[in-house]
């Protein structure tokens, strides 16, 4: 049966080479190609880091400008007492103020009108920072100490409420995550509260055959929502993506799509994010180049509707085909791309 008509009896769940080198990694670095995009795309740097600060990872808008978490090689549970940095850029790449958060940044999210949610060590020892962008003042919030052993990765906004995605759980002797992947958390005092959504190992229905099968998420990871309103996140380990409809209602249901590449095999994906309506670009952060790059779509724009997907360990932003989950590389030649953002220049938060 055609993924399409499959998708239609389910919920709408909505790829100069250097003569002589002194060592394999000087021979690695000459001979990586540069980043480039396929015609029509266009690719241009938008910001690079500077200052202090490294490792560009997650990327929201907030009004006329865009704030980015840059990692500062800090450990990702928090334990070297090291710090990240948010960074405020002008739509056109200059840097207009920046915040210290404690830990290790992978997650940002604008809350509301001005808060912006910082949510650092997904790997253990979690903590949000809300930041007031009017103000610039901050608040910190603690977690109770995880079921799961690890942290919390992404965070999204559904219908008011806010949703996290669950990182780093530990396994059972199987390898089985049992514990839950994605939660609902609110803020109570000082602390942050939350509450289980979908389990490690529920079940699901697989998008492109449409066949019940049971989840084993060993790495949510990052977390968005597509045009249809369904949270969707990636397990970055294991290769898919999961789709949640009506998350904590009764009629809640999950569909998943294992990831492969257009050229063959599986692959790794960080960041999904769905073109807009409207004019925008798109900006990408490359955490090992330390760079954040604008992908311009000439001569018409982003076509409304279609998901593009950044691969951490092959190092390309492509196009997803959501009915059987191939992604088509359009730029290639990344170190490691991460956080993806369409950006509207009519000043609407994302």
């Amino acid at each position: 049966m055609a993924s399409r008509e499959i998708l239609r009896k389910l919920p709408p769940f909505v790829g100069a080479v250097a003569f002589v080198r002194f060592s394999m990694a000087m021979y690695s670095a000459a001979a990586a190609p540069s980043p480039a995009a396929q015609p029509p795309y266009k690719l241009s740097v938008f910001a690079k880091s500077a200052n202090g600060y490294s490792q560009p990872d997650s990327i929201v808008q907030w009004r006329d400008s865009v704030i980015v978490g840059f990692q500062n090689h800090v450990a990702k549970d928090g334990s070297d007492g090291k710090s990240s940095t948010i960074v405020q850029f002008s739509l056109d790449g200059h840097v207009l103020r920046t915040f210290g958060v404690p830990g290790h940044n992978d997650g940002l999210r604008v809350i509301g009108e001005k808060d912006l949610w910082a949510l650092q060590n997904e790997d253990a020892n979690p903590n949000l920072v809300v930041i007031d962008l009017e103000s610039g003042q901050a608040k910190n919030f603690a977690f109770a100490p995880t079921v799961h052993g690890g942290g919390y990765d992404d965070i999204v906004v559904l219908n008011d409420e806010v949703f996290m995605t669950v990182s780093n759980p530990n396994l059972t002797s199987l390898g089985v995550n049992v514990f839950p992947a994605l939660v609902r958390a609110r803020l109570s005092g000082s602390v942050v509260l939350v509450e289980p959504v979908l389990n490690g190992d529920a079940d699901a229905t697989d998008i492109s055959t449409g066949v019940t099968v049971q989840l084993n998420l060993t790495d949510p990871d990052s977390m968005t929502v597509d045009p249809r309103g369904n949270i969707v996140f990636t397990s970055q380990a294991d290769g898919e993506l999961v789709f949640v409809r009506h998350p904590l209602e009764e009629d809640q249901r999950v569909g998943r799509i294992l990831i492969t590449k257009s050229t063959g095999g599986a692959t790794t994906l960080d960041d999904t994010t769905f073109a807009p309506t409207g004019n925008s670009f798109l900006l990408f952060t490359d955490v090992a180049g330390d760079t954040i790059y604008r992908l311009d779509s000439p001569p018409f724009g982003f076509e409304p509707g279609v998901a593009y997907s950044a691969s951490d360990t092959e190092g390309f932003v492509g196009t997803l085909n959501l009915d059987n989950g191939v992604v088509t590389p359009v730029v290639v030649g990344l170190g490691s791309a991460r956080g993806l953002l369409f950006v509207r220049p009519d000043h609407e938060d994302r």
